[in-house]
Order: structure tokens, then sequence, then C-alpha cells
């Protein structure tokens, strides 16, 4: 059975009480008003992790990290480890967003090695896949997704698959106002449970697809009731506390 899950990505926003205080609000929301049937999932800065993890209920708010590096351990200034946002109190992390696609120059070939990196020390990946605006408008979008899926994930055992989250992520949505219409984004989540099924059998059926594009209170709950749509990866929305309990309600 697919697992229902909304993951709020901070980026770099907050400082260290800033976020502690924010975990604080979202945690009180979760445990009193919250479908408790949904996972929720929050990724504040690496700085802050620590301290989010001990102000939440575990059992209700997961945390993850924003990004990881390729390597356990070694002279790599400024990285920080799967390992260490296992010791830090992580379960997930986001891997292959966008912003790090774009900014950052990070490959498939790159995020392939950090996928199983960050299985390697039982964190569950939120692997993100997703077309710019020019390759949409040239209709290549579906070309795009089926490599970036391919080439990171299709070298995993079955049983290393079936830990990962999968976020579609139409990237001229995200901070723009746009967002992929109900059906653009069914159309996508459904491409891409297709092409898991056609690897990894029966077991693609049970994996969770996110949307991830100006998730809002006002679309979520259209966005989520499409048959493949099992939830979102939210960025603006999620720092605000009642606006992140109205799209995790939004099921």
């Amino acid at each position: 059975m697919r697992k229902k899950i909304v993951a709020g990505n901070w980026k770099m926003n907050t400082t260290y009480q800033e976020g502690i205080d924010l975990a604080l609000e979202i945690n009180k929301l979760v445990i009193e008003k919250a479908n408790k049937d949904v996972i929720v999932v929050v990724s504040p800065p690496f700085t802050h992790i620590s301290e989010v993890n001990k102000v939440v209920d575990n059992d209700r708010v997961f945390v993850a990290g924003q990004n990881c590096a390729t390597e356990t351990s070694g002279a790599y200034t400024g990285e920080i480890s799967a390992e260490m946002l296992w010791s830090a109190g992580a379960d997930f992390v986001i891997l292959g967003h966008s912003e790090r696609r774009s900014y950052y120059g990070e490959t498939n070939e790159l995020l392939k090695i950090k996928v199983k990196k960050a299985l390697e020390f039982n964190l569950t990946p939120i692997y993100c896949v997703g077309e710019v605006l020019a390759e949409r408008e040239a209709n290549n979008h579906f070309d795009v997704i089926k490599e970036q899926t391919e080439k990171v994930l299709f070298d995993l055992s079955k049983d290393d698959f079936e830990k990962v989250v999968i976020a579609y992520e139409p990237v001229w949505a995200i901070g723009t106002g746009k967002t992929a219409s109900p059906e653009q984004a069914q159309e996508i989540h459904k491409f891409i449970r297709d092409l898991l099924v056609s690897k990894f059998g029966e077991a693609a059926k049970n994996t969770s697809i996110l949307y991830g594009g100006s998730c809002k209170p006002s679309n979520a709950k259209e966005l989520f009731a499409n048959a493949d749509v099992d939830g979102g990866l939210i960025g603006g929305a999620a720092l605000n506390a009642n606006d992140f309990l109205a799209i995790i309600n939004a099921f």
C-alpha cells in the first residue's frame, strides 16, 4: 500500500532559533489536528537538524536532510555525509532537487552515487525528477524524466528500490506561482509509475510519488485527488505552519 507523504523543504531559510520555533509550531499542529494517515516530513537546514529532531514527536514528524555527499567521510570541506545526517536524527534526504541540478551542476551519474550512499546509511531518499520550461515546450519532458529515472534508479536492487520515494517537480512551476494542472500532474505521475513498473514490477505500484511545484493550500486537494499523486514536496508553504497543516489535511 502506498504511503501518503507531505514533506516540507525549508531550503536556505530560517535562522537556528526561527527553525526551532517553526518546528515546534508544526509539531503542535500535527499532533493536535493533522491527518494521522499522512507521513509528515520537515527538511530544515543542516544546522537545525539535530535540535529539530529533539523537539518534534518522532512518531509523527520525521526529519530530512536537503542533500548529502557522495563520500562517507574525509577531506571534503563543507560537505555533509549521509552518515552525519543519520547520526543527527534524519530519516529522509532530498536528492536531485532541481536547484541542486541547476545551480551546482549535479548530474544523474552523481545522484546515482548519492542515492546509494543514502540507502547505505538507512536514509529514505526523496529523489526528484522534472523538466524545465524549455523541455516541456519542446515536448521533451517525458524523455527527460525517463532519463533521470532510469540512470539513477534502475541499477538498484528491488529491496533498495522499495525504500525510495519519488518527487516530480515541474521546474517551471517552482517559485513562479505557476502550477501543473491536476491533469498534467497525473499524466506525469502515471508515466513515472508505469516506467518503474516496467523495471521493478508490482513493487513500483507501492512507490510513493510526490508532486513538487508550487503546491499550496488552495490547490493541494485537487492535486492529491489524482490516482498517482501520493503527496507533496512543499517549498514556500512549508515555512508557514498553518499552510503546511492545510496541505497535510488536503487528502
